[in-house]
């Protein structure tokens, strides 16, 4: 098969690759379309890569080539998303439901070959069947929405009337995170961003207001919107530490805050900035991947569930740029300037 196969740092090439055999309880999917996640841009410019050669690649969608022995719950030309954690199953975490904290985990297109490629195998229990109306594309981002209400579900998300959300940062995940509010029924859900594109994605998909976290404007909309009394739930989808920080300033008494995203750069707390977590009283969690018992998760079924309804929804907005497989170099070499991406980039082998 054809594959873009990394050999080292900043060398990406696309080349002739063994395709990967089906053993038993196996699913071989043929690879259409695969995102580029934030974790595979370390593995590319930096030093994340855990060994080489390796396919990278987890967020992707595409259709089943071929099923191993043993194999029930697909069959050859079903539509499929794959779920990219390898869990034991065997560790107290896995017993306990908690696969994502999982010490003895494989995952795909980091300590296994990926989806960057014309084919990928997977376990059967990592296949998710969707839908043969959404589109491949789409089905890549599953695995960020997947992130998004998983990040929801550990802060304890619960509707109650009148309460209030914000979500901070605009990105993918951010989009998604608001969008799974809308659906539980959160009443007012605000998104924050210092790009006026997320925000405008994030309004055309239903927030009831959209701030620029930037100058002395962003405290008086914040109150503004809450009546002066801070969130009640707070979400942060980014990994900037200024949002991290901020999160903290606009989080409610007795708010639950939850971060998604993972900073990039060492942080640390002011002694005002924990003053707010002891004197406000709120919850503050994090959240890491995206899995619950059983296996994968309600995340995954809700995500084919409400993609196949059309409640989820990817705007073309949402998506940088499309290359085909073989340009993988230049897809990540977009990377060399971030701020000129302003959305996800994807991999399509049509």
């Amino acid at each position: 098969m054809k594959a873009a196969v990394l050999h080292a740092k900043k060398d990406i090439r696309y080349e002739e690759f063994p395709t990967p055999e089906v053993k038993r309880g196996e699913v071989r999917v043929k690879v259409v379309a695969t995102g580029i996640c934030g974790s595979d841009i370390p593995r590319f410019h930096a030093d994340a890569a855990h060994s080489f050669p390796i396919i990278l690649g987890h967020e992707f969608g595409g259709f089943v080539d071929e099923v191993g022995e043993g194999v029930s719950k697909v069959r050859k030309g079903d539509h499929v998303a794959g779920v990219p954690l390898v869990p034991c199953f065997e560790c107290v975490d896995c017993k306990n439901g908690n696969f994502s904290l999982c010490k003895h985990y494989s995952f795909v297109g980091s300590r296994q070959n990926g989806s960057m490629a014309e084919y990928v195998t997977l376990p059967e229990s990592n296949i998710v069947k969707v839908d043969e109306n959404i589109p491949y594309e789409t089905v890549a981002l599953f695995e960020p929405s997947t992130v998004a209400i998983h990040g929801i579900r550990q802060a304890g998300y619960s509707y109650e009337k009148g309460k209030t959300a914000v979500v901070m940062g605009g990105g993918t995940i951010g989009v998604f995170t608001l969008q799974w509010l809308k659906i539980l029924g959160c009443d007012k859900v605000a998104v924050t961003d210092i790009d006026e594109k997320h925000l405008s994605n994030a309004k055309e998909l239903g927030a009831d207001a959209t701030i620029v976290c930037i100058g002395d404007q962003f405290q008086k909309e914040v109150d503004e919107f809450t009546d002066g009394r801070g969130f009640d739930w707070v979400f942060v989808s980014t990994g900037s530490v200024a949002a991290m920080k901020s999160a903290f300033e606009v989080a409610g008494n007795k708010a639950h805050l939850c971060f998604i995203g993972t900073p990039t750069k060492e942080m640390s707390f002011s002694i005002r900035e924990w003053e707010n977590l002891n004197r406000k009283e709120f919850y503050l969690t994090g959240s890491w991947m995206s899995y619950s018992a059983p296996w994968p998760g309600i995340e995954w079924d809700l995500t084919a569930e409400h993609f196949g309804k059309g409640d989820l929804k990817v705007l073309p907005s949402m998506i940088h740029k499309e290359y085909d497989l073989s340009q993988a170099e230049d897809a990540f070499n977009e990377y060399l300037n971030p701020q000129n991406v302003m959305g996800k980039i994807l991999l399509t082998d049509k």
